[in-house]
């Protein structure tokens, strides 16, 4: 199955946090995405990485993917080496996306620095013929995908563009929603933690909201490039 675009998240719920309004709007426009989860999540504080599956079944089905995988790396420990890319680069083989979207460079949590820099990687060593992979005894071939988007976490990166996700940010609180265990519950006796908090919850909104007054649009998703973006013209920066 080929994709247009491939979301890679160090955890469930990650992909959603960050990029789910994109996501949406990019599925309502026919284009064919999907989710790869690097780990389970089975360190998170709060529910069980048995309960992350279903939660992460959940979102997918609001979000509209066609596919989600989860490598099931080890949560907190795995590493940017040889093996973890070799993993990466035959989703991208298999999937052979245009577009990938990963984690922010740089963030609160150490997965989420980690999972970028693997992903980013595993994109450019994917596109490299004498690496060898396969998936069920059955040879892979060589895809590079175009660009490597990282969306924006915890950290409040400055944006290198933003995309208007007007009219789907409920659905991406929806999505986000999905996850039941993890985020605001005041009913919940389980013990906080940053992302349990009321406020965090909220912070989807307004910051999607204040990235989207950047831009003359009521909400936004921002992402970073690792190289010069380029347009056909200068119509397309409006």
């Amino acid at each position: 199955m080929k994709l247009d675009i491939l979301a890679f998240g160090a955890h469930p719920d990650d992909v959603e946090l960050g990029c789910a309004g994109t996501i949406l709007k990019e599925v309502s426009l026919g284009k064919k995405v999907g989710i790869v989860d690097l780990t389970r999540g089975e360190l998170g504080t709060r529910g069980s990485a048995e309960i992350r599956d279903e939660e992460a079944k959940a979102a997918a089905a609001i979000l509209g993917v066609v596919v989600r995988e989860n490598l099931r790396m080890r949560d907190g420990f795995f590493v940017n080496d040889e093996k973890h890319q070799l993993e990466v680069i035959k989703m991208i083989r298999k999937y052979k996306p245009e577009i990938v979207l990963c984690n922010a460079i740089d963030d609160r949590h150490i997965d989420h620095g980690k999972g970028s820099k693997l992903v980013s990687d595993a994109c450019f060593l994917s596109g490299l013929m004498k690496i060898e992979t396969s998936i069920d005894g059955e040879k892979q071939e060589a895809w590079r995908p175009k660009v490597v988007y990282h969306y924006i976490q915890w950290k409040n990166i400055e944006p290198d563009f933003v995309v208007d996700i007007t009219g789907f940010e409920h659905k991406k609180i929806e999505a986000v929603a999905a996850y039941k265990t993890q985020f605001y519950d005041p009913d919940s006796k389980e013990p906080a933690t940053p992302i349990t908090s009321k406020n965090f919850f909220e912070s989807l909104n307004y910051r999607a909201q204040d990235l989207g007054r950047l831009v003359g649009k009521d909400f936004a998703e921002g992402f970073t490039v690792e190289r010069c973006l380029a347009v056909s013209s200068l119509e397309n920066l409006l």
